[in-house]
């Protein structure tokens, strides 16, 4: 193992911390979501500086579901947003992220195993309330296995933004494919983590999500 963080609740993968669905319309897409659900999106707030804003759905008291898109009330930066927003024409589950602790030592411990992991950055978040969210993560930007490889986050000793989250939603399966599953299972593997990868024409990540109006698929 890696150091990675587990939790004891009926997670589908223990490790994970949110699922990311990139979109280029973050009001258009929760209202599709919340339609098809039957659960409201929570209002997340601007990535200052990243071009980004979000809303969550909650997936129980330790992960949820971010819905990530351009903000128009930030100018544009110089740096393409993360997730490949920037040229997005529907969205899509582009990829998920772990809960790590003590990342640069877990950076590290990744390298020897021959895991090249992004750096370790930190990040923020304004929410609609004013707290102010902070946390450490590896770099989104570094994709690896077209994104069915997490990015790990840490938010310390504050509070995970899952735990106020309105109940409702529940994920029911997370799996993928890949043209190289088998490379793809390794090198999860070597982070110590258990997604199913099966072979597949192109690479997707799929969860099941489960609401109070049926389930429905996500996908890569």
């Amino acid at each position: 193992m890696l150091g990675i963080a587990m939790t004891n609740g009926n997670d589908i993968i223990p490790a994970l911390d949110h699922l990311v669905f990139a979109t280029p319309d973050v009001e258009n897409t929760v209202s599709d979501l919340e339609a098809r659900l039957g659960a409201p999106a929570t209002p997340g707030g601007r990535h200052p500086g990243r071009g980004t804003r979000n809303a969550l759905f909650g997936l129980g008291p330790h992960s949820y579901l971010e819905i990530i898109g351009p903000d128009d009330g930030q100018p544009a930066g110089a740096r393409p947003r993360w997730f490949g927003i920037d040229h997005l024409e529907a969205p899509r589950l582009v990829t998920w992220a772990a809960k790590g602790t003590r990342l640069a030592g877990l950076v590290a411990r990744a390298a020897h195993r021959g895991v090249r992991l992004g750096a370790v950055a930190g990040g923020s978040r304004e929410r609609p309330d004013g707290t102010m969210l902070l946390w450490s993560l590896t770099d989104p930007a570094t994709v690896i296995a077209d994104g069915l490889v997490p990015f790990f986050i840490d938010w310390g000793d504050r509070p995970h933004p899952a735990a106020a989250l309105p109940p409702g939603l529940a994920l029911a399966a997370l799996r993928a494919e890949h043209p190289r599953a088998g490379e793809v299972r390794r090198i999860l593997s070597a982070l110590g983590l258990a997604l199913p990868v099966a072979d597949g024409r192109r690479p997707a990540l799929i969860a099941t999500v489960e609401g109070a109006k049926g389930t429905i698929e996500l996908r890569g």
